[in-house]
């Protein structure tokens, strides 16, 4: 009989999630977030809708007014974030720029620097961030004048993510958050890939949803939320997102046995967001099955090249190259259950 080990609870909340209301200040241990764009056209209707002044300056063709007006209205999520963050808590923002033409004008529109100014001035360490190469289905892009110099410009195939510290970096001091930040390690091919700052080869989701309040998801890849919530926290900590959409976040975060809150403005998003995780039992299971598939094959490779691999795991049976990642301990899901506007996850110990 498999051996419950432990459960994580995931809340969804639907209302602005500008203030984070209802979330205690230094509670967070992790933000894995993407807003909405500021001057990408599927979400001037939204920004209007938040301030209606943004709508006004649009008309009037004031482009660069709207544009820092959009950004005013994310400042606040950010100056939320930076006061429910702990110390040492983690901030992994996705974020896109924009370009567009407005007037017979085409220009960019520069949202990462934007953003990274600002929450360096209310007091977060900026660290290195990574860039992450998009998927594209059209090799013969040609922007602008195609093959004529000076009216052609390159095209944006990449999107910034942004990590930010507050304040001094985490500590685990006592034994149990020592054993626990042990059992949270990841392989040592998985930190090469990951901790490199570009990112290259995921799929994003399929972007169609057609919900009653917009036609497009613009999902980031469920794999960019499980690196990032791997990467910078540690089993059962509390992974925040303020702009959750379709609840990619919420299935990293059950995925890695975390716990999760996710507010979302999209009240017509719901049913899509409780199908998402309520059935996404077999899709994590699956992917811890590929990712100590993908470790079998390197470990074999790695033998096969002449190289050594020295050392076991302890919880699986699996070899690994560094002592660290010997206590590695990666459950799967057992059940999934929804009650009350939240989802409890629980775990068994996964059979080799």
């Amino acid at each position: 009989m498999a051996r419950l080990i432990m459960e994580t609870i995931h809340q969804i909340i639907y209302e602005d999630s500008s203030p984070l209301s209802g979330i205690e200040n230094k509670s967070i241990d992790l933000v894995v977030t993407s807003p909405p764009y500021p001057m990408v056209s599927m979400w001037d209707d939204v920004f209007g809708e938040l301030d209606a002044n943004i709508k006004v300056q649009m008309e009037k063709g004031n482009y660069d007014a709207a544009f820092e007006l959009m950004h005013q209205k994310l400042d606040k999520t950010w100056k939320s974030i930076f006061r429910v963050l702990k110390e040492g808590g983690i901030l992994c923002l996705n974020i896109g720029d924009s370009t567009r033409t407005l007037d017979d004008i085409f220009k960019l529109y520069n949202s990462h620097s934007r953003i990274l100014n600002y929450c360096i001035s209310i007091g977060f360490s900026s660290l290195p961030s990574i860039l992450w190469k998009k998927s594209t289905n059209s090799p013969n892009k040609f922007m602008g004048s195609g093959m004529y110099p000076v009216g052609s410009h390159v095209t944006l195939e990449h999107e910034h993510i942004l990590i930010f510290r507050k304040g001094q970096r985490r500590e685990f001091r006592t034994k149990e958050e020592k054993i626990n930040r042990h059992e949270s390690a990841f392989f040592w091919e998985e930190r090469n890939a990951w901790f490199s700052d570009t990112w290259r080869g995921m799929q994003g989701k399929l972007q169609d949803i057609y919900s009653s309040e917009r036609e497009r998801s613009a999902a980031f890849p469920f794999e960019l939320a499980y690196r990032l919530i791997n990467m910078f926290s540690v089993k059962n900590d509390l992974v925040l997102d303020p702009f959750l959409g379709t609840g990619t976040t919420t299935k990293a975060a059950l995925c890695s046995q975390r716990n999760s809150i996710g507010f979302e403005l999209s009240k017509g998003l719901s049913e899509l967001i409780d199908k998402e995780i309520s059935g996404s039992k077999e899709f994590c299971n699956n992917h811890i099955r590929n990712r100590f598939t993908s470790h079998a094959n390197f470990t074999a490779e790695r033998i096969n090249s002449g190289k050594e691999v020295k050392h076991k795991l302890r919880n699986h049976n699996y070899s690994c190259v560094s002592l660290q990642e010997s206590k590695i301990l990666i459950n799967n899901i057992s059940e999934i259950r929804q009650s009350s506007g939240k989802f409890s996850v629980s775990y068994e110990k996964l059979i080799d």
